[in-house]
């Protein structure tokens, strides 16, 4: 008797513990981005070989590729491989400028006011590119300066893996973010600034020594956290 209890409470608890856990949400089926939306520039963007392609167009400024949903506290996984000469990126937490979005942004260590053009996305993003910077969190647009400070972390600094398939894990529990790049932990720190917001694949604008440089992500999911 005392064995059937104690089974059928481990039973219970199992049962109980799940309740709370969401299932992975793919949010690209490898065929089409119907659903997403186009913001701030005019990079492009299509589906190739279970892909999304983004594009750099000259004169383009950065553009991301966004959905419609918006994501409080997740853990978001995806591959990416970009154009070494491209810098890229994935906004969480971010937001759409309306007709008079203003943010505050660091320079030389003086907090300055901007005006966002309207329908710029800006707020947290995880950074993809062939530096030391790969898998820091960039606050895109609005204070202008990553939020974490890789000089203490070597690994993370050589985690990403240059003109190859890399993979990334962002989690947003709270006021805590977190990221992995290829599995080796990056960025780790807390910030309350947003709490909610879309999730926009960036393209990157190029000024200087323009080619259509590109990007591609693959098997971007989604699980939210209770």
């Amino acid at each position: 008797m005392h064995k059937k209890l104690m089974l059928v409470l481990t039973v219970l608890l199992i049962s109980v513990s799940g309740l709370g856990a969401a299932e992975w949400v793919d949010l690209f089926d490898g065929e089409s981005i119907d659903g997403w939306i186009v913001r701030s520039g005019t990079n492009t963007y299509r589906v190739e070989d279970g892909t999304i392609v983004g594009t750099v167009v000259e004169g383009s400024p950065n553009t991301f590729l966004c959905t419609q949903k918006e994501y409080g506290d997740f853990i978001l996984e995806f591959e990416v491989k970009v154009d070494t000469e491209l810098n890229s990126g994935v906004q969480f937490r971010s937001l759409v400028a309306g007709d008079n979005t203003v943010t505050t942004r660091i320079r030389e260590g003086k907090e300055i006011e901007t005006k966002l053009p309207k329908d710029r996305v800006y707020g947290y993003q995880v950074e993809i590119a062939a530096s030391p910077h790969a898998g820091n969190v960039y606050d895109e647009a609005r204070r202008a300066a990553f939020l974490d400070d890789f000089e203490d972390n070597p690994a993370a600094q050589k985690a990403f893996k240059d003109k190859e398939w890399n993979h990334y894990r962002v989690e947003c529990r709270g006021d805590r973010i977190r990221t992995w790049v290829n599995g080796i932990a990056a960025a780790d720190f807390t910030d309350s600034v947003t709490a909610k917001g879309i999730i926009g694949l960036q393209v990157h604008g190029l000024s200087r020594n323009f080619a259509p440089y590109e990007v591609r992500w693959r098997n971007i999911r989604i699980q939210e956290l209770p």
